[in-house]
């Protein structure tokens, strides 16, 4: 479904904040503007409103991927309206470990998106690059190709920084190469989010990650070995460290759900959701060809695995939006806390890391609900209606 911007039916349009649980009133003489508690019909309003998602790790979208150097500008554009599509108004594209030629086509053609059309300008609040400085061990790499993985490297990281013009954000990396304590102080001074992943850091190794800076997991419960020691081992080790924001996928496939149910009860606000999307996200089910592993399939529940490796994934396939309706499913939370995981608790970690946020608060999602499902209606970016249903 294409955006169909301005197309508006009404100019008052109450709704009941699903965060807040107040009624306001979007006023579509200026999307803008935003009046809380005013009076309306007693009726209970028709529709829910709320900040918009935000999704700070997705591979790609809708059939277009993030990590491939065929990468166009147009497909960039058409993955940021499909995102707004779904409620969607800021992402990082997420690049993961590949030749440091590839990623630096890549992180190119990212900014140069963001250079040639402001709604993708605004859409994107930064790139993040998941490698290709990672463990490369079995379990811990994951999907990442081992060839390309290397020890954190702060001059080719500013080459990829450059070619990205400055708008690399965030950086997942392994704590234990001996380099990565004096990485992760010059990436935080120089206003990048360092998050730990992919990662068979021991204690010690991500104390001392946190203490020069890093602040968040990177998939927490994914990216490591299926068998762990009891304790100490890294899952407990991030669990442990008050500093640390979790980012889970909530999907119904990565993360059993006792665990999503453990992580909220200990980081609590400092806990949020990712979509982890492949570009399988938004397709319908089938086999596709993948440039990592090759033949994969995808089942009518969201599931990707390799083809023929019993039920090994292959990534992801629900958008952000999914995720938070697979919470509601699933009886992990209510409404509010399920959309504030994928909204305001994302943008506060931003803003409490020095990255730039201030448009987000313009960005205003209705829709409507039917039980688990969330039917998106209209699309708030920075003031202006960019979709409506």
């Amino acid at each position: 479904m294409k955006p169909e911007p301005g197309k508006i039916k009404n100019l008052l349009l109450p709704c009941k904040h699903c965060i807040t649980g107040e009624t306001e009133v979007l006023d579509f003489h200026d999307p803008a503007l935003v009046t809380v508690n005013e009076p309306v019909d007693k009726e209970k309003p028709l529709f829910f409103s709320g900040p918009g998602l935000v999704d700070l790790q997705i591979n790609g979208i809708h059939g277009i991927d993030f990590n491939v150097p065929s990468l166009t500008v147009d497909e960039v554009v058409n993955a940021a309206q499909f995102l707004l599509s779904q409620g969607i108004t800021t992402f990082f594209p997420t690049v993961i470990t590949n030749s440091d030629d590839h990623i630096l086509t890549i992180v190119h053609t990212l900014a140069e998106a963001c250079k040639n059309n402001p709604l993708v300008d605004a859409c994107i609040g930064g790139i993040h690059l998941e490698g290709p400085f990672i463990s490369p061990l079995p379990g811990a790499k994951g999907a990442h190709n081992e060839n390309y993985i290397k020890a954190p490297d702060w001059e080719l990281f500013n080459r990829f920084q450059a070619e990205a013009d400055g708008r690399i954000k965030m950086i997942t990396l392994a704590p234990e190469w001996e380099a990565a304590p004096a990485f992760i102080e010059k990436a935080v001074r120089s206003g990048v989010i360092v998050s730990i992943g992919h990662s068979l850091a021991d204690t010690s190794q991500v104390k001392r990650a946190v203490e020069a800076g890093a602040r968040m997991s990177t998939h927490l419960g994914n990216g490591i070995p299926l068998m762990l020691q009891r304790h100490p081992n890294l899952i407990w080790d991030q669990l442990a460290e008050e500093d640390l924001t979790a980012g889970i996928i909530a999907d119904g496939i990565h993360l059993p759900d006792a665990f999503i149910k453990v992580v909220r009860k200990v980081k609590d606000d400092s806990m949020l959701v990712v979509s982890d999307a492949t570009c399988y996200a938004g397709m319908p089910p089938g086999e596709y060809h993948s440039h990592i592993g090759g033949d994969v399939v995808l089942d009518k529940n969201k599931r990707v695995s390799l083809k023929g490796a019993s039920g090994l994934l292959a990534g992801a396939a629900k958008s952000l939006l999914e995720n938070v309706e697979t919470l509601l499913e699933h009886g992990l939370c209510p409404l509010a806390e399920a959309w504030q995981m994928a909204s305001m608790n994302p943008i506060r970690f931003l803003k409490k890391n020095n990255v730039d946020v201030a448009s987000y608060y313009n960005d205003r999602v209705v829709f409507a609900l039917d039980g688990a499902s969330v039917a998106i209606k209209m699309v708030i970016k920075d003031g202006k209606v960019v979709f409506n249903h």
